[in-house]
């Protein structure tokens, strides 16, 4: 079973494929580190959009990544 895993908290938005609950096929991860620093800690207006920003990318890469498409894709 291949799996998708999205994460969106605090200041980084990441998504990894898994296959049969052991074996990690890809893991790609925004970071807004460089965003936030200069307002001395996580702004969450920022940070929420910045993930509206980043998902997208970061599912597709994490897809190419695994070599796999969105439809195979079963849990």
């Amino acid at each position: 079973m291949l799996v998708l895993g999205i994460e969106s908290s605090c200041d980084e938005t990441a998504a990894a494929v898994v296959s049969d609950g052991t074996s990690l096929l890809s893991n790609v991860i925004a970071s807004q580190i460089d965003v936030h620093k200069k307002f001395g800690g996580v702004v969450p207006e920022i940070a929420s959009r910045k993930h509206i920003e980043a998902i997208v990318p970061v599912i597709l890469e994490a897809l190419d990544d695994a070599g796999v498409s969105l439809k195979d894709i079963e849990g």
